[in-house]
């Protein structure tokens, strides 16, 4: 029987504090090994991964970690499943009854999209989630585990002003009993926000502040005209369009947990909107606000938990640049970009607001430059063994590059203390990471989301040196020196 609850009753049983979670997409040629994955989600304190699938090694490398996995029924096993209880039992005894409770799986998203990206499927699709369900059921693990499918937020329909959402009505007959599933159940709504794709098509309609999360001021934000409810955000008007559209159908108890969103951080000369920048405001002003726990108009306090699309940048998926960029990491660990996360909690350790670095200052003498550099990398006992040919800051092999690297080196060694980002005024204080491709600068975050520490580069009294001629000698700079060429070394500090 199906409890006759209003929202006020519902909300006693949902989580009080909402969570940031991540998906975990595969299609990379270098792969991270489970257990570099594992590494990276500890170091950077993320507590509640989605994945695509049950893969075995996986939840094997996931066990006695804590973390919260949602696994998944993937859609090429949906008609399988939905049309036989006894397969659907075995999907379950194999990826999920094989693993709990060593490995904390909390949910099954039973395909994805399915409406709209594989219609066909959706026949059964009601009938795939109650046949986990039952398995659950038999094993007393449909407490834990809950049972969902994610949508597309595609399938709502005049999603503005929200009060007046309605999901396709072609779909109705699938969207009542799932529905009326997910409310028996204690379940939840699985949802997929992309306000980058809401802004594209849009067509110059809807303000790229008013995706990105940027203050708007009062007279920019957008109004429901029924409700008089104001919107200072896309993701918001999309929950809450959610929302009304599941109580157009008479379901008012059900919550959201959205499943995918995030921003690319790369595009192709048609995206010209993907941006590093765009990628680091959407998803850091994302994370600060789920985790505020402020909740949206229509239900303000009530959690609005959401996985970030995607742990890693996926170099193999198809389609265009902005595809294959919508990851925090690259496959070696190290961060897209630093997000900015002041009192976000410390999910996603790579948040560096505080984090400052010394670089070249632009228009600067090459001969200040080149003389500031010998300097540092000799009577500065910075370690600039990194710059040499064949190592990893050699490129780009320019006076400017080199400088930067030699500057901000000495800076974290000597701990940032006044004055020593100055070098005769060729320096200068920034917040922005200078690190590229293999080159980590110090103070900068290295492999599976480890620290490179500054104050470990130079050379120890104990360690083996040799004198050489200087390898920091650009353009027509007239400067050499001996220098200090030592081994470098990394102090990584797990947070």
């Amino acid at each position: 029987m199906i409890p006759n609850w209003n929202w006020s009753d519902w909300i006693r049983f949902l989580p009080r504090y909402a969570f940031v979670g991540v998906n975990l997409g595969t299609d990379l040629s270098d792969m991270p090994s489970p257990t570099q994955v594992v590494a990276l989600l500890k170091a950077q304190n993320i507590r509640h991964l989605r994945l695509y699938d049950a893969d075995r090694a996986m939840l094997l490398a996931l066990a006695n970690t804590g973390i919260q996995v949602t696994v998944a029924v993937p859609n090429d096993q949906l008609l399988g499943i939905g049309q036989s209880n006894a397969t659907a039992a075995n999907w379950v005894a194999r990826n999920v009854i094989a693993h709990v409770p060593a490995t904390n799986i909390t949910a099954i998203a039973v395909g994805s999209e399915v409406l709209t990206t594989l219609p066909n499927a959706a026949p059964v699709l009601v009938s795939a989630l109650k046949f986990i369900q039952s398995a659950l059921v038999a094993s007393n693990l449909d407490r834990q585990i809950k049972v969902s499918t994610p949508f597309s937020s595609s399938i709502i329909l005049d999603s503005f002003p929200p009060s007046q959402a309605f999901f396709n009505r072609s779909w109705d007959p699938v969207m009542v009993p799932l529905l009326k599933f997910l409310q028996s159940t204690g379940s939840y709504l699985m949802l997929n926000v992309y306000p980058y794709y809401d802004y594209i098509l849009s067509n110059g309609a809807i303000p790229l502040d008013y995706a990105l999360f940027r203050p708007l001021p009062p007279n920019k934000e957008a109004v429901d005209s029924n409700t008089l409810l104001h919107y200072t955000n896309v993701f918001d008007a999309i929950v809450d369009a959610s929302y009304f559209a599941m109580s157009y159908l008479n379901f008012t108890n059900v919550p959201i947990v959205v499943t995918e969103s995030g921003w690319p951080s790369k595009g192709d000369s048609s995206e010209p909107d993907a941006t590093l920048e765009n990628a680091n405001t959407y998803n850091s002003n994302l994370i600060r606000h789920v985790l505020n726990n402020t909740g949206t108009p229509k239900h303000p306090g009530i959690a609005v938990s959401t996985y970030i699309y995607e742990l890693y940048n996926e170099d193999l998926r198809p389609g265009s640049v902005s595809e294959k960029n919508w990851g925090l990491f690259n496959a070696n660990g190290v961060p897209i970009y630093i997000m900015h996360l002041t009192g976000a909690g410390t999910v996603l350790a790579n948040d560096t607001t505080n984090q400052t670095f010394c670089v070249a200052k632009d228009g600067s003498d090459p001969k200040m430059l080149q003389a500031a550099l010998d300097w540092a990398c000799g009577p500065g006992k910075v370690d600039c063994s990194a710059l040499l040919q064949g190592q990893p800051c050699y490129e780009p092999n320019n006076v400017v590059a080199h400088a930067t690297f030699a500057f901000n080196a000495y800076f974290q060694k000597m701990a940032k203390a006044p004055g020593t980002c100055d070098f005769k005024g060729v320096a200068t204080i920034t917040t922005t990471d200078p690190s590229h491709a293999s080159c980590i600068f110090p103070g900068s975050f290295g492999k599976n989301g480890t620290f490179v520490n500054g104050t470990s580069l130079a050379p120890s009294s104990n360690s083996t040196t040799s004198g050489c001629l200087s390898q920091y000698f650009h353009g027509d700079a007239s400067f050499t020196s001996s220098v200090i060429v030592g081994v470098l070394v990394l102090s990584a500090v797990l947070l």
